[in-house]
């Protein structure tokens, strides 16, 4: 009997044990140098998996500076990331790659990086293996030798339809509207706890307002308004078409109706944090965060 009551009893609380889900921001930035602001980056960490989303300049330096071996409260190092997620084929967001193949590999990495991505990254990710070739054999074959595949990869094409799914998370990939670049997407992480979406760069996209419903954290780019009238008339069409207004986004957060809205990969153009945040809220009244680097969302 006491062994039916301890076995019901372990039943039980396994049945309430969801797995712990936690967001991150490594890098907030856009092709613009700024200094305080690395490459377009997202960590989502489910039990101590890492799943990354987009691998912007300085992705596994700001990884490495949430981790407890440089004063980060993560247990976990770069050698537990093997899977990547990529929105588009724009170079302030992969231009971390290289990093990403290589350097956790050197740290110790056994297991193959598994890559998410449009047509494109697998040719990236091969051409980089090829460029540093000298420096991966001298590694394996040299009087310190590394493993034999923490720096090879999988590819995984991604398209509207595209769902990956392992015991941590659910993906699905949609497609987006930045302009004429026809193969870019954003992203729904769905966890026990959270539905997250990622709206990669985009104009006002119709599909990202059907997916993202009651989500709990959009995550959105957005640039300002005040700098936008001081562009010229042909910079005006391109952003106009390639990225999202704060009235914009106010309105696609008031149908879409997130618990929170995260503002990141924002055009400055000598605006502040606060006044970005203004313009948004000027048309949306939920609770609006300006994303910054090493931020933790939730």
């Amino acid at each position: 009997m006491k062994l039916q009551i301890s076995w019901l009893l372990s039943f039980f609380l396994s049945m309430n044990v969801l797995a712990e889900t936690k967001l991150f921001v490594l890098g907030t930035g856009t092709p613009n140098p700024d200094p305080q602001r690395m490459g377009s980056s997202y960590l989502l960490l489910v039990d101590e998996q890492p799943y990354l989303i987009d691998f912007g300049i300085g992705v596994i330096r700001r990884f490495s500076e949430l981790t407890e071996e440089w004063g980060g409260e993560l247990k976990i190092d770069t050698t537990s990331i093997d899977h990547a997620f990529l929105t588009h084929m724009h170079s302030d967001h992969n231009l971390g790659l290289s990093d990403l193949i290589i350097t956790p590999w050197i740290m110790g990495r056994e297991n193959k990086l598994k890559l998410f991505g449009p047509d494109g990254l697998d040719d990236m990710a091969e051409n980089i293996i090829k460029a540093y070739e000298f420096d991966i054999n001298y590694r394996i074959y040299g009087t310190q030798p590394q493993n034999k595949t923490g720096y090879k990869f999988e590819f995984k094409k991604i398209d509207e339809n595209f769902i990956f799914q392992d015991n941590n998370v659910k993906v699905e990939a949609f497609k987006n509207n930045h302009g004429d670049l026809e193969e870019s997407y954003g992203f729904i992480f769905k966890t026990d706890e959270i539905k997250i979406v990622f709206s990669g760069d985009t104009a006002p996209s119709e599909e990202l307002v059907k997916v993202a419903k009651n989500a709990d954290i959009l995550v959105h780019e957005v640039y300002s308004q005040a700098g936008f009238e001081k562009k010229t008339k042909d910079w005006q069409i391109y952003h106009a078409a390639h990225h999202t207004s704060p009235m914009e986004l106010g309105k696609i957060a008031s149908e879409v109706m997130p618990k929170k809205l995260v503002l990141s990969h924002i055009l400055y153009w000598g605006a502040s944090s606060e006044e970005i945040k203004e313009e948004v809220s000027a048309h949306f009244k939920g609770e609006i965060i300006v994303a910054q680097d090493l931020m933790q969302i939730y």
